[in-house]
């Protein structure tokens, strides 16, 4: 009985790391082959990325507007990935309300400088990132930021963040549902910062 008892569990050690072996280079290498397989269908392509978050507000268009064009100061609750590595915005300063205005973002550790491009207050505001130096995001080469403001029932809003991206980093299938959690983020903190800035107003 002790022999057979022996037998067994020495099997079962066999088996257990023959699976733990399996379970971690398997994985690897479908990584790899997927990863290799993309590189050569896309030669790194550079592709733009549109990540879009909504929100509804029991505000007006305009007062919405108004409140998100230019931020004296950012600070709300920090969603989890802040709270690790992402960038934390700290203000936007709107120069100019006109076609070709300059806003700037300020972050830890650096800035985004976006060019109006369409401008309509409570309906549209459209800005070309034309600027952009962030600590350690050299990868992510920002497009657009875009707000739009829509108008629901019961004098609420929908509005609409859009943030345009391309990005560097390869393979997509593994990087791009990462950025799109992170951009996300930092959308939410906006918004969270957006709803109390409204109800001190």
């Amino acid at each position: 009985g002790v022999l057979l008892n022996h037998l067994i569990k020495r099997k079962e050690k066999k088996d257990k790391k023959e699976n733990l072996i399996k379970s971690s280079v398997l994985p690897f290498c479908i990584f790899l082959i997927f990863g290799f397989a993309e590189n050569e269908l896309t030669k790194n392509e550079q592709f733009v990325v549109e990540i879009k978050s909504e929100i509804i507000l029991p505000y007006s268009p305009i007062e919405v507007y108004e409140t998100i064009k230019s931020v004296d100061t950012l600070d709300a609750e920090k969603p989890f990935l802040m709270k690790l590595d992402l960038p934390i915005p700290q203000k936007c300063i709107l120069e100019e309300e006109k076609i070709g205005g300059i806003r700037t973002c300020y972050f830890e550790g650096g800035q985004i400088v976006e060019k109006i491009t369409e401008l309509e207050k409570g309906k549209v505001l459209k800005m070309d990132v034309i600027d952009y130096q962030l600590t350690g995001r050299k990868w992510l080469g920002f497009k657009e930021a875009i707000y739009l403001f829509d108008e629901l029932e019961n004098g609420q809003t929908k509005m609409t963040r859009i943030t345009t991206y391309s990005s560097e980093l390869y393979p997509r299938f593994y990087w791009r549902p990462l950025e799109k959690i992170g951009i996300e983020q930092e959308h939410e903190y906006v918004f969270s910062n957006l709803k109390k800035d409204l109800k001190i107003k």
